[in-house]
């Protein structure tokens, strides 16, 4: 069964996001920081990291960057409530698969989530 990290400093969008990604089958984990995240092993284990970019610490972006200068290829989708063209920009720039914007659609979710697995 292909694992998905959820990465959401938001403690309900996270456990939302983790219920919604297991109703379709897949294993899910949940982490409320990108330190949170790379101390429990970071991508090992997972198929898709699911972040939001903006998080106290590392934000979803630096995770992205860190996880590319380490060699990591796990598909990143990174979610965001803002909108601007520049961080749009700077997310398709570190590699983000796709670029959600709060609110979205379940079913955007897991396009992205089927379009990460089948990379």
């Amino acid at each position: 069964m292909p694992q998905v990290s959820i990465i959401d400093d938001d403690d309900s969008l996270r456990g939302a996001l983790v219920s919604l990604v297991k109703s379709f089958g897949y294993g899910a984990q949940g982490f409320d920081s990108a330190e949170q995240f790379l101390a429990a092993g970071g991508a090992a284990g997972f198929d898709c990291i699911v972040t939001d970019i903006h998080m106290p610490g590392l934000s979803g972006i630096e995770l992205k960057q860190q996880l590319s200068a380490d060699h990591d290829s796990t598909p990143v989708i990174m979610i965001t409530a803002r909108s601007e063209p520049a961080l749009r920009e700077r997310a398709k720039d570190s590699g983000a698969l796709c670029l959600l914007t709060k609110p979205f659609e379940a079913s955007e979710l897991i396009a992205c989530i089927e379009q990460a697995l089948a990379a």
